[in-house]
């Protein structure tokens, strides 16, 4: 049994996957930006300032960005050199064997199933927002989950199924969709940039670091610099979901490196310039508000400043959704063909080229979730999933580096392995910092995991067959 564990699977660069191949080096970038700059931009910016790092919040994105530029070279490297759209999970079988894959797999369905419910909520709580902005109310047991005093969530519900309908509908169109989005939150983002850079006040960036590098509380609580970046590398939670799309993109080899680091580069310079501005025009203490970006705007006299940013969030959550769940059906895919869950879930329509069944699946699931349950907390852990992946993703470019020295690679790591080294210290760093019950949530669900695959995954894998 043991050496069931390790078994790893052969790379297979030219295997038809069914998946129509339409994807250029564009698509993917947008599709990484569309997933990467959510939330972060519109929310944590400001949390993460007052009450972490305060203008050196800056500093905060960059070390963030930093780790994730590491991880993302060995994305890219692998991503060139083993492909398919199984994203860490994949990369894993090939370097580490099934185990240590199913692990990420779980893990990775963690990040992207919980991370969807996540933003269903908080993209409803916008939508909800400007509705009433409009004066247009809904009913409060139509707008929260049951435990909340209501009956369902209903924008929640609803919009994981209208975003199930668009993935059903073709990679593609799905792609358009995304592209359309990512405009419209970009050109928010601009305007906010524009009219802001000239109300800079470098006062408001005194004391540049009130929290200092690292402090860690008695309560379990920590603030500085460093655990500041473990809270705001959740802004670049899901620029991987680009690796999920090698078999729908059109010259895998070229285009997923291409798509990963263009998408990496761009939303860490977004990041940067947002943070800086929005603590040059409103001092770090004031920003503690669920939307820093529209109260900055609102403090310069903008009284338009809320309706502009409703419209770049809800864009931006929807592009962010929508990534997730491809992300997700994708993962599940390769999963799928591997003989871990049910084949019945890799059949393809042979129409729209699409794994219709298990987009079907995923979005019954997660609209359900994000319907019925506040999520609350339990988000938290989709950074921990995240930084883990990264972790192995990292370790497995030196390991195939060291075991298969002849493997193809279009895209090489420089300086290998101090890129990927860097990537596991950086990132495991960040994990370090990380509240002592993110860390419980998440070995429990390992823990399940686990269990799982042995009850099932270990006895159906097609590799025990071959």
């Amino acid at each position: 049994m043991f050496a069931q564990l390790f078994r790893t699977k052969a790379v297979e660069h030219h295997k038809d996957s069914g998946l129509k191949r339409c994807l250029s080096a564009f698509d993917l970038a947008l599709l990484g930006i569309g997933c990467a700059i959510g939330t972060g931009i519109f929310v944590l910016t400001g949390i993460a300032a007052a009450t972490y790092s305060g203008p050196a919040v800056v500093i905060s994105f960059v070390l963030a960005g930093l780790a994730a530029g590491f991880a993302g070279f060995a994305y890219a490297e692998l991503a060139a050199s083993v492909g398919g759209s199984g994203s860490a999970y994949g990369y894993t079988y090939v370097a580490f064997g099934e185990f240590f894959a199913w692990v990420i797999a779980w893990i990775l369905l963690l990040e992207y199933g919980v991370g969807a419910a996540a933003v269903a909520n908080g993209w409803s709580g916008y939508f909800i927002n400007t509705l009433a902005n409009f004066h247009i109310t809904i009913p409060e047991i139509w707008t929260k989950a049951p435990s909340q005093g209501g009956i369902i969530n209903l924008p929640a519900f609803g919009i994981i199924w209208l975003l199930t309908l668009v993935l059903i509908s073709g990679v593609k169109q799905s792609s358009t969709v995304n592209n359309l989005m990512v405009a419209i939150k970009l050109g928010t983002i601009a305007i906010f940039l524009a009219i802001a850079i000239g109300h800079i006040n470098t006062d408001n960036w005194q004391p540049f670091t009130p929290f200092g590098w690292f402090s860690a509380h008695s309560d379990g609580s920590n603030t500085g610099i460093l655990a500041g970046a473990s809270l705001v590398f959740f802004a670049y939670f899901g620029f991987d979901a680009v690796s999920t799309a090698a078999d729908e993109a059109r010259n895998p080899q070229r285009d997923l490196p291409i798509g990963l680091i263009v998408a990496l580069s761009f939303c860490t310079l977004i990041y940067i310039l947002v943070s800086g501005v929005l603590t040059g025009v409103v001092h770090y203490t004031d920003l503690n508000v669920s939307s820093p970006v529209a109260y900055a705007l609102s403090r310069l006299g903008y009284s338009w400043s809320s309706t502009l940013v409703a419209t770049g969030v809800i864009a931006g959550l929807l592009t962010v959704l929508l990534v997730l769940l491809y992300g997700l059906t994708r993962i599940l895919y390769a999963m799928s063909r591997d003989g871990l869950i049910p084949a019945f879930f890799s059949k393809v329509n042979p129409e729209r080229q699409t794994p219709t069944r298990l987009i079907l699946l995923c979005g019954s699931v997660i609209s359900v979730v994000a319907g019925f349950f506040p999520l609350g907390t339990l988000a938290e852990t989709v950074n921990i999933g995240t930084l883990a992946s990264f972790v192995m993703v990292c370790f497995g470019v030196m390991v195939l580096r060291i075991r298969q020295p002849n493997l193809p690679r279009p895209f090489k790591n420089p300086w290998n392995p101090l890129i990927p080294v860097l990537g596991i210290l950086s990132c495991g760093a960040l994990m370090a910092f990380l509240p002592a019950e993110t860390w419980h949530r998440f070995l429990i669900w390992v823990g399940i995991g686990v269990v799982v695959y042995f009850a099932y995954s270990m006895h159906h894998s097609k590799l025990k067959s071959a």
